[in-house]
């Protein structure tokens, strides 16, 4: 089955998935880190890879901004082609002066100014948060590679350019670490479907002191983030 996003047929994607949002971030991913790799979709440009990690099947594509992409993705990677196992490994801008460039996140849980689970029609309000089977395993792997993370909440948001250049420190008074567009979304779908899912993230810039990262480096210099990533497959 393909569909209007995704030219894979079943077979092609393996159970665990890596979801950058940057397709050429999937590109690099799969040219530097995988074995035997085949490219299963082009679609959009939105690049995406299978091949193995330590003799393990693992997929890459990309997602895109935003809940609204990374929710039409994910869940065609869960409903039509059978993917357990989804790894959002993107960038995040900082709210918290304790972080710095290249620092990572495992977020346990994704707060959100989307309304993107209104379409649940739930009694109250949605806390999205990450697979424990996943969040678990990655500080693990973390730690057995002498990789430091920070486990926390982050803010999924529809915004990159707010009107209001001083509305994260509202977030930031409530624990928030960092701000990213995709999470909640992914983990909404993930968990309304029953299978796993876990963000983690590398600070590409601080809200904070307003240090920043290149294009490039965000392709290609979250080493440490893709390595955990791998180990989870």
């Amino acid at each position: 089955m393909t569909t209007p996003h995704n030219s894979a047929i079943k077979g092609n994607i393996a159970e665990t998935v890596l979801l950058p949002g940057d397709p050429l971030r999937a590109k690099f991913i799969a040219e530097n880190f995988l074995q035997d790799v085949e490219q299963f979709n082009a679609v959009r440009n939105m690049f995406g890879y299978t091949g193995t990690y330590n003799g393990k099947k693992v997929s890459v594509m990309g997602t895109g901004m935003g809940c609204p992409s990374i929710g039409i993705y994910s869940y065609e990677l869960i409903h039509m082609y059978n993917v357990k196992n989804l790894i959002r490994i993107g960038s995040c801008g900082a709210y918290s002066e304790k972080l710095k460039l290249y620092d990572i996140i495992l977020a346990i849980g994704a707060s959100t100014d989307s309304n993107f689970a209104d379409q649940y029609d739930l009694p109250g309000i949605f806390s999205a948060t990450a697979s424990w089977e996943l969040l678990s395993k990655a500080k693990k792997a973390a730690d057995d590679n002498n990789i430091p993370t920070v486990v926390g909440n982050i803010v999924t948001s529809d915004i990159f350019y707010h009107d209001n250049p001083e509305d994260w420190k509202r977030w930031a008074k409530m624990g928030i670490m960092a701000a990213e567009m995709e999470s909640y979304a992914l983990y909404c779908n993930a968990s309304r479907a029953g299978v796993n899912a876990l963000t983690i993230l590398t600070v590409s810039d601080s809200i904070v002191d307003k240090s920043e990262t290149t294009p490039e480096e965000r392709e290609k210099g979250f080493k440490n983030m893709m390595k955990i990533a791998l180990e989870l497959a």
